[in-house]
């Protein structure tokens, strides 16, 4: 199946430019040149990125200087992703009924609120792990809120003559933000204390809502053939569009199912792996693992820069998966490391793997669903994403203590070199172009 014949959704089409109508130019900052929605849109959620970055450096020491407990942090960590997980199979709707912009300026004045009262608290000495318990999941439950909107409002923006750049910007200062970010952190709390990093993400929050107020797109369209009947049955059609879109496109829906799975691997190396890899197994410094994490970083980078020099791609199955098997491999390469050079190197064209897929995946989210169904989509892709997210901490960090490290290592990248190959076997998906 082809991209040419599929229809793709209507998407709602941003002519205002900075020179008057739209122009199709290329390279990677065009977007900025033709889009004044692009352009709001992108400087303040690069500022509020850059602000989580320094907020989930920050939460961890303030649970260390709180309570120096790993068990804690683990707790916490977890009451963070529990909201997520239960609320996003519903708060798409919302995304999908009310005004993009609206959710996501309330939902940024809820956290700011949130992380000013917790910068307090901390400089009143009152602080306890019980109110960073609750913080996490007010905070929790309002990134469910505002993850379907966000998606939905950069569908809506990132139009077909601006998508692929758009698309590879955005992720750009997404990974520069997580490269700065905890360094900024880190050097924050050191220098003054957690408060300080609570603040600086405010700051930050502060100038999203600031950009919020000059982006102009218009609210979701009625999706009319959703709303079958009224009360619990038309909310029950309702709550079921998202599911009915993806049905719609083997690739998305296929996909969305197979990386449940991808995660439960990708996950565990990610998170446990790798750092047990520099630190344990290798016995390198601190220092030596800031280093892979940059690499990382910088590989992601280079993979979303070269996206952006095409308008279009061909085979992009074969360009997604190619770069999830990429992935796999290099993390099993990994094993075969021993030098702070060649571990750089290795994850850097892991990451570029893992982005070559991400970029892709979103520009089809947004060519084949239909912006008034999108936001359910979009929760539904980010449910599948995290569902089983738990599950393989815990199993990637039994099957280490059972197996050891370096196997365990082997066996979740084989594991996803298996989901990827099992995938592409399905016609439907292999044909996506």
């Amino acid at each position: 199946m082809s991209i040419e014949s599929l229809t793709p959704a209507p998407s709602v089409r941003d002519e205002t430019t900075l020179d008057g109508p739209a122009r199709h130019t290329s390279g990677l900052f065009s977007p900025l040149r033709q889009s004044r929605n692009f352009t709001a849109l992108w400087l303040g959620q690069s500022l509020s990125q850059f602000g989580d970055s320094v907020l989930w450096v920050t939460l961890p020491l303030a649970v260390f200087h709180t309570s120096n407990s790993t068990m804690k942090l683990g707790i916490i960590m977890g009451l963070f992703m529990l909201p997520q997980v239960v609320l996003l199979p519903f708060t798409g709707i919302l995304a999908d009924r009310i005004s993009r912009i609206k959710a996501m300026m309330v939902t940024d004045v809820v956290r700011l609120l949130l992380v000013v009262v917790l910068a307090m608290l901390y400089v009143a000495r009152l602080m306890d792990t019980r109110i960073l318990g609750v913080f996490v999941l007010m905070y929790g439950a309002m990134e469910a809120v505002f993850n379907p909107a966000y998606s939905g409002a950069r569908q809506q923006v990132f139009t077909p003559e601006i998508r692929s750049a758009a698309i590879s910007l955005t992720q750009i200062t997404i990974q520069t933000a997580r490269l700065l970010g905890p360094a900024l952190g880190g050097a924050l709390v050191g220098v003054a204390t957690p408060a300080a990093g609570f603040l600086l993400d405010a700051l930050m929050l502060l100038a999203s809502i600031v950009s919020l107020l000059f982006l102009r797109i218009p609210p979701p369209q009625k999706d009319s053939a959703l709303l079958q009947g009224t009360g619990m049955r038309g909310y029950f059609h309702e709550l079921l569009g998202g599911y009915h879109e993806l049905r719609k496109h083997p690739w998305l829906w296929i996909t969305i199912v197979a990386f449940a799975f991808l995660s439960i691997a990708s996950a565990g190396l990610a998170t446990i792996l790798v750092p047990w890899l520099v630190k344990v197994h290798l016995h390198l410094s601190d220092f030596t693992y800031g280093l892979v994490s940059s690499a990382s970083g910088v590989g992601a980078i280079a993979a979303a820069f070269v996206y952006s020099r095409k308008r279009q791609w061909g085979h992009r199955a074969y360009l997604a998966y190619g770069g999830l098997a990429a992935n796999a491999l290099a993390l099993f390469g990994l094993t075969f490391a021993h030098t702070t050079w060649m571990l750089m190197a290795i994850m850097a064209v892991a990451s570029a793997g893992s982005m070559m897929f991400g970029v892709v995946w979103e520009g089809s989210m947004q060519e084949l669903v239909a912006p008034e169904a999108y936001g359910r989509a979009a929760s539904l892709d980010y449910f599948g994403s995290w569902v089983l997210l738990p599950v393989g901490n815990v199993l990637i960090g039994w099957l280490a203590s059972r197996v050891g490290g370096i196997h365990t290592v082997w066996a979740a990248s084989l594991f996803m070199v298996m989901i990827t190959v099992i995938t592409m076997s399905v016609p439907a998906v292999r044909r996506f172009n």
